[in-house]
């Protein structure tokens, strides 16, 4: 019987490169541990899937060009050094096509919960932030979930994505996730980390109140507000067994995340977005991250798909440092 690990994926991963300073682990970086090859069932200390997808982005009127993100995501990772070593798998990107993003949120939630029953942490490349909700339906089908875990949801963004729209898009997929926990019996457990007031409108933010969404606004994540931050934060790793972390580039202020379909004017400093993803992490729950909105046609100088790609690298190395210093 074969021991590989199959995930549904419409375009095989493509070889790492990056930076190389010589041999052995005191030059590590993450081009050299991650695999294409899924020759094992896991678990990984990362699994990451792209998602291709500008639809959603498209249907919202947003600016196109999320689509090729994860390249520029994994290209920017590729070089950052590693602290120590780690098993990572590239499992290949899921694409949208023919504007079918329904079918494209299906694929992907396939290959999430494969990833995530592998017992790996999952780092989902976007995309728009339609990305989300096929996220959402790999959490929903993976064993820890139908299982009994509680699943929380934390969404960094300065917009709660909460649109009741005829056809879904970037605007839509927490209030799609909302209506899809409460087919099940179950009311989702979502929460905003950096919403911007100016970006939601009093509607929006009747419906997140209708929806009992905590939530805290960009003007209240500031240096001086580590205290509440950090509350929050634990907070939400404590309502929940598996945890969700979506994470909307512009939430980030505009001179760090230019290429996003809408930049912030107030933002959240990096410093504080990368604080909550490093304390989530640390948890050691299992968690699926994705990362949204890149538009490498709108960045300036690779600083939004670098932004992106620190992100990613403190989550994985402070959660493989919490587990180490556990076990």
């Amino acid at each position: 019987m074969s021991t590989s690990l199959a995930v549904p994926v419409d375009s095989a991963a493509q070889p790492w490169r990056g930076r190389d300073d010589g041999p052995g682990d005191a030059h590590l970086r993450w081009h050299h541990v991650v695999t294409t090859e899924a020759d094992r069932p896991g678990p990984w200390d990362a699994a990451f899937v792209g998602f291709r997808s500008d639809e959603g982005v498209r249907r919202n009127k947003g600016r196109q060009g999320a689509a090729n993100g994860p390249r520029e995501l994994r290209a920017a990772l590729a070089s950052m050094a590693l602290p120590t070593r780690l098993t990572a798998l590239d499992a290949g990107d899921v694409q949208v096509a023919d504007e079918d993003l329904e079918s494209g949120h299906r694929r992907l939630g396939d290959a999430v919960a494969a990833l995530l029953d592998s017992d790996s942490p999952v780092i989902v490349l976007g995309g728009g932030h339609e990305v989300a909700y096929g996220t959402y339906l790999g959490l929903r089908d993976s064993a820890v979930v139908r299982s009994g875990g509680r699943l929380a949801v934390l969404n960094l963004d300065a917009h709660f994505d909460l649109r009741d729209d005829v056809r879904p898009s970037s605007g839509t997929p927490f209030l799609q996730m909302a209506r899809g926990e409460e087919e099940l019996g179950r009311r989702l457990n979502y929460q905003v980390l950096g919403v911007s007031q100016p970006s939601n409108t009093e509607h929006l933010f009747r419906t997140a109140d209708s929806l009992g969404v905590r939530y805290l606004r960009d003007i209240e994540c500031g240096l001086l507000d580590v205290a509440e931050v950090d509350a929050f934060t634990d907070a939400f790793v404590d309502s929940g067994d598996v945890l969700h972390l979506s994470i909307d580039l512009d939430v980030l202020p505009a001179a760090v995340a230019p290429g996003v379909s809408a930049p912030a004017a107030h933002g959240v400093q990096m410093e504080i977005v990368e604080r909550v993803c490093a304390r989530i992490a640390a948890s050691g729950k299992p968690l699926v991250v994705d990362v949204a909105e890149l538009n490498p046609d709108l960045d300036v100088d690779h600083r939004t798909a670098r932004a992106g790609a620190r992100l990613v690298h403190r989550i994985l190395t402070s959660r493989h440092a919490a587990l180490t210093a556990g076990a």
